[in-house]
């Protein structure tokens, strides 16, 4: 994927020397509350920082004007890869909410997605208790599909037993989008 540029960001490939400012938010327990994985440690964050150099799926969300890292994108296709969905999710530093940043870049690579990857549709995930996921997935006019009861889990109770949680669904459409924008 090419770097995608708004007006105040950059949305670039990881790079292995990504990862101090990975772990300033993925060593944080609120912030990855509702992911699928625990706090980071430093190590497990270099290490983090070098697979996602070499996964086009992982986008480096940064500030235009020092190249700070403050959050990340998944971007991807599919399977199967002839109905042409895509899912968009994302994970962002606490120290930038509230700025607009999600939504902006969000957007961007929303926008690319359906412009110069010709995607038919793009879908996201996120738990209903995760308010300000699904109110940024409704600020980019995404269509809240459906409610998922307890189809997930990814934390377990001190016995292992799962820890079963819903999942909203939101979806737009390639020419949903176009009339939008």
């Amino acid at each position: 994927m090419v770097n995608i540029e708004t007006d105040r960001l950059i949305i670039r490939r990881f790079s292995c020397n990504d990862w101090m400012d990975l772990y300033e938010y993925l060593s944080q327990e609120q912030v990855v509350k509702y992911e699928p994985y625990d706090a980071f440690t430093d190590i497990e964050c270099k290490r983090e920082a070098a697979l996602r150099s070499r996964n086009e799926s992982f986008l480096a969300v940064c500030l235009k004007y020092n190249n700070k890292l403050i959050g990340n994108i998944y971007f991807a296709q599919q399977e199967p890869k002839e109905f042409d969905n895509w899912e968009i999710g994302y994970v962002f530093n606490p120290k930038y909410y509230g700025k607009g940043y999600a939504t902006e870049s969000c957007r961007a690579v929303i926008d690319y997605g359906f412009k110069s990857l010709k995607v038919r549709r793009v879908v996201a995930m996120c738990n209903p208790d995760n308010v300000s996921s699904w109110k940024l997935l409704e600020r980019l006019k995404m269509r809240r599909e459906g409610c998922l009861r307890k189809n997930i889990y990814f934390k377990t109770t001190e016995k292992g037993d799962p820890i079963w949680t819903d999942t909203y669904e939101y979806a737009v459409l390639n020419e949903e989008w176009e009339e939008m924008n």
